[in-house]
């Protein structure tokens, strides 16, 4: 039986970008045409000689749809009869509420105005049947949903709060912490005037929820690490922080040093064990194409011990971690300057821990003592961090006077000598 193909424009916001077709069974890109505009590529998909690159496209096209790992995926596509996530990008032209691309089939006159996210309501159906709520039987459900397009592993929907979208995302595992470390990782960053997503409390029938407004707009969009670093290629001898900078130098990304200062801090200081290469990033104007700068932090649940019983909680205890280093200390190591940093900001953060979570069901007392303790913990040993750094810098700044002392000195004798014959 031959492959069934559907034709698509793959546009940016207004601008058409490149033709592509879509295999019916597996909503992959099947092929691509006419390229419209080089420049409003998705950035890091290669175009080379007038030809986008069809594999990396693919693989940006892959990584817009509910990933398989999502808790309660395989439910979710029964309910929807579905065989796959992919099959839901093109039931809602592959809109988001994280940047402007999207597909138009070449039969209809559609524009990005009148069927965008941003303006206009979605359907919850999807939402709704991905946080695990059943439907009755018989009921119609609309695919027309930002959640088509939404990344990452735990269970989450947008949903429309007093005329703004926001995340709404839950826990995992027999804590369900998530939910909690979002709202004290945005606590600890407006005490330290880090730039973030501000995230708040919702509970449902005893479940926690954390809630985040959107910070993408209908004139910007996100762009992940990941896709930056795609952007050249990387020498083997060039670590991966450093070539992340190198990348967003070369794009003209401002004050990129600053911003992972800041996040290699929280994370730190918050024990994160997921910060991947995407869920953090840089934003642009979707349209013009200029970059404003380093997003701010966001989803920074997956910390604290979130998924470790009370026992094993302890702030010495070494925890992998990500994008750079897979050790929290030398991950520090990566900072450049702490000068922006007043630890006696967070007095008293361990209680308000303790606020947030007081209640849960998941999380007893004795674990709620646990994590305020090895929080205090951390943030002095990042305090203690930093002073053993600067005294070292002291010590090798006085070594390299001593050295040039005496290399200056040693000349001079010389040149007496000299004089002297």
């Amino acid at each position: 039986m031959a492959e069934r193909k559907t034709k698509f424009v793959l546009k940016h916001k207004k601008i058409s970008v490149a033709e592509i077709e879509l295999d019916e069974a597996t909503g992959f890109i099947a092929k691509i045409g006419e390229v419209f505009d080089e420049r409003h590529v998705p950035v890091g998909v290669p175009v080379k000689r007038g030809k986008i690159d069809r594999t990396t496209l693919n693989e940006w096209w892959r990584g817009r749809a509910i990933p398989a790992s999502r808790n309660g995926i395989r439910e979710a596509l029964e309910e929807l009869k579905l065989s796959t996530t992919q099959k839901l990008l093109d039931k809602s032209f592959g809109l988001s509420l994280s940047d402007q691309y999207w597909i138009c089939p070449t039969d209809a006159a559609l524009e990005w105005g009148e069927l965008n996210f941003f303006h206009h309501d979605f359907s919850e159906d999807v939402g709704n049947i991905l946080l695990g709520k059943k439907r009755g039987s018989g009921e119609e459900i609309s695919l027309m949903s930002p959640d088509n397009t939404s990344d990452g592993w735990l269970r989450k929907k947008w949903t429309i709060l007093n005329g703004k979208r926001c995340l709404v995302k839950g826990g995992s595992g027999a804590t369900q912490q998530e939910p909690y470390n979002e709202v004290l990782a945005s606590r600890i960053m407006e005490r330290l005037g880090i730039p973030h997503v501000s995230y708040t409390l919702l509970v449902q029938d005893n479940y926690p929820y954390s809630v985040c407004e959107n910070f993408i707009t209908p004139d910007t969009e996100l762009v992940t690490a990941w896709y930056v670093m795609q952007t050249q290629p990387k020498p083997n001898h060039v670590s991966v922080y450093q070539h992340y900078i190198n990348c967003c130098e070369t794009l003209g990304i401002p004050q990129m040093v600053d911003a992972l200062d800041r996040m290699i801090v929280l994370d730190y200081l918050i024990v994160n064990e997921d910060r991947h290469q995407n869920n953090f990033g840089v934003i642009r104007h979707a349209e013009t194409l200029e970059w404003v700068g380093a997003a701010p932090i966001y989803d920074s649940g997956s910390s604290l011990w979130f998924s470790k019983p009370n026992g094993l909680i302890s702030a010495t205890s070494k925890v992998t971690c990500k994008p750079f280093k897979t050790d929290h200390e030398e991950q520090l190591k990566l900072v450049k300057s702490f000068n922006w940093l007043d630890l006696s900001k967070l007095d008293g953060i361990e209680e308000e821990l303790r606020e947030i979570m007081s209640g849960s069901l998941f999380a007893d007392e004795a674990r709620q003592d646990a994590l305020c303790t090895a929080l205090r913990q951390r943030i002095e040993m990042l305090q203690q961090f930093i002073q053993t750094s600067a005294k070292q810098i002291w010590t090798d700044d006085q070594r390299m006077d001593v050295q040039m002392n005496l290399a200056y000195s040693g000349s001079e004798s010389k040149e007496d000598r000299e004089s002297e014959r």
